[in-house]
């Protein structure tokens, strides 16, 4: 039986995973929930899967979720609260894994505290490594923690590397839909709407990461995960656009063997993997082979989607720009969405604070979160 800490698990990757562990009840268990704000889901979960600890993101909620518990005669768990609150989710005596799927930064104290307990992690949260990769990494060798990607496109490479050497990689392909606007003209890129850029034509997910999708910045992102995931330069790691998206990324070898990961496009897949690994258990999670009759894949236009140049950019210098990349997106979507810049504002936002970024590479968790915090400041003053 394998013990459970899920970090997020309101949100759509931690409810993909309660339901994992609802279909292998002999497999795993869970011993702890960081849930943020949704109280509802909160109790819900709480209830339901009477965990030791859970945690809600601030010390309101976390009354409002004791009191509702009280009431409902739900006993025998801690309710936390804050950053602290997650730190004990991730690091409590009886999780043997932690599922890091917390959105943006938030998650990233928590995830190195996991690490450095000696905790395997399941990585959801591609902001963790973007801002920290170099940090977490180097932790998770020196304590031979495993870290294992959830995000798609990177359990595929995971996948497909599992039959070759680090020397013997030519190059890694991640696989990119398009979004939305893969074919539309680029005179009209200035009148796109929230409600346009938050419809995906393949995944459900996210506010922030739909947007992120409709820009091509989170195939930037995971440009910067892989290559520290996999200990890659950013020459080894390209990005084809697959509208099909049935495959999830690839693995070019020197000898000139190409190998994909081909699956439904069901998070429930890669959960299921990082949490079995190294084992493939049985699941329902079948794929119709009749879907490969028309696959696309084409080279991605920087003009169109000029995030993913200044991902590869920031990926070359690594540290700070790798930082402030992410955070000026983080600035730049919400105020999109706001309705308080256009669609392009968001790429010029994110190019003008990495113009503005030091080169620098923090070497501590203290000093990452300083660095994402000012290159806020920076993106909040353009966007205003």
């Amino acid at each position: 039986m394998k013990r459970l800490a899920i970090l997020g698990s309101t949100g759509s990757i931690g409810q993909s995973t309660l339901s994992i562990v609802e279909q292998f009840p002999d497999r795993y268990s869970v011993v702890a929930l960081a849930a943020g704000r949704n109280v509802d889901e909160a109790f819900a979960q709480a209830s339901r899967w009477r965990p030791k600890v859970v945690s809600m993101a601030t010390e309101e909620l976390a009354a409002e979720l004791s009191r509702r518990l009280r009431q409902a005669g739900v006993t025998g768990m801690d309710v936390a609260h804050g950053p602290a609150g997650t730190v004990a989710c991730s690091t409590l005596a009886e999780a043997d894994f932690v599922v890091s799927a917390i959105v943006g930064v938030a998650g990233l104290e928590a995830t190195h505290a996991a690490i450095l307990a000696g905790k395997p992690v399941g990585l959801a949260n591609k902001e963790c490594m973007v801002a920290a990769g170099e940090i977490l990494t180097a932790a998770a060798r020196q304590r031979k923690v495993l870290i294992l990607p959830i995000d798609s496109e990177h359990n595929a490479v995971h996948q497909c590397l599992r039959v070759g050497t680090h020397g013997e990689v030519k190059t890694i392909w991640l696989t990119a839909s398009g979004g939305p606007f893969r074919q539309l003209p680029l005179e009209k890129f200035d009148s796109i709407t929230p409600a346009q850029a938050l419809k995906h034509p393949t995944w459900v997910m996210g506010r922030r990461i739909t947007i992120d999708s409709a820009t091509m910045l989170n195939k930037g992102l995971e440009i910067i995960e892989a290559c520290r995931l996999f200990d890659l330069p950013p020459s080894q790691v390209r990005v084809t656009v697959h509208p099909q998206s049935t495959v999830h990324s690839l693995v070019e070898f020197v000898d000139g063997s190409i190998l994909a990961q081909i699956s439904v496009t069901d998070m429930r897949l890669p959960i299921l993997y990082a949490l079995a690994y190294p084992e493939r258990p049985a699941s329902n999670l079948t794929f119709d082979l009749a879907a490969l009759k028309h696959l696309d894949f084409e080279q991605p236009d920087f003009e169109r989607f000029p995030c993913l140049r200044l991902a590869y950019e920031a990926a070359e210098k690594g540290g700070a720009h790798c930082i402030a990349l992410n955070a000026a997106d983080e600035v730049a979507v919400e105020a999109f969405l706001q309705g308080a810049i256009p669609f392009t504002g968001i790429p010029r936002t994110i190019e003008a604070v990495l113009a503005s970024t030091p080169e620098a590479h923090p070497e501590t968790i203290a000093g990452v979160l300083a660095a994402d915090g000012e290159a806020r400041e920076r993106a909040r003053a353009l966007v205003a």
